[in-house]
């Protein structure tokens, strides 16, 4: 059983086309509350961001918003997060965010956020950390993601273990379930064909 006190949500600083995507952010935020998990994640107050954290505070969770000097100065963070932490560039961003999350979900979102969501599952895979990495979907916004993903099984540039990091779910109450219940792989690490060098 992983204990889970914090999780980074990656989501986007847009709110998307489909409001559903802004019900599935506010969703998490008020389940994570509830659930008395506290909300790490990229400090905006714009698009799904906004609304995962406006939906937590609201529920009586705490917050914590990490983000650029650059975006302070455009004037995109929050301003009534449980707290706010400014660092240097989107490097350090991520690694704070990574140090302080026991957990990782991912929400509808661009480029960032699969950039985000991403490097810390690669961080899994080599196993610099072992925290679950997950993915709440209830619209079908990620299914041609996770199709690509079992196509790289299937031409093996992903081993079916490497694959299963991925936690999928559409609710919840599930997602929690799944990241609490969640198991580091046995080792083997990322390489499928190691042969011995000549």
């Amino acid at each position: 059983m992983v204990v889970i006190a914090r999780a980074a949500v990656y989501c986007g600083s847009s709110p998307g086309r489909d409001r559903a995507h802004r019900a599935t952010a506010a969703a998490l935020g008020r389940g994570l509350a509830e659930a008395g998990v506290e909300v790490v994640y990229g400090g905006g107050h714009v698009g799904l961001m906004g609304t995962l954290a406006d939906a937590a505070l609201g529920a009586g969770g705490a917050v914590t918003g990490v983000i650029t000097e650059a975006l302070v100065a455009a004037e995109i963070a929050h301003p009534g997060l449980t707290r706010l932490v400014t660092v240097g560039s989107m490097h350090e961003r991520k690694q704070v965010m990574s140090d302080l999350a026991d957990a990782f979900v991912m929400l509808p979102g661009g480029y960032g956020t699969l950039d985000e969501f991403f490097e810390a599952l690669t961080w899994a895979q080599l196993g610099i950390h072992a925290k679950p990495c997950a993915v709440l979907d209830p619209t079908g916004y990620f299914t041609p993601l996770l199709g690509l993903l079992d196509a790289a099984v299937e031409e093996r540039f992903v081993s079916e273990a490497n694959r299963a990091l991925v936690i999928t779910a559409t609710e919840v109450d599930a997602l929690l379930a799944g990241l609490r219940s969640w198991t580091p792989p046995p080792g083997g690490g990322k390489w499928l064909d190691r042969a011995p060098r000549p």
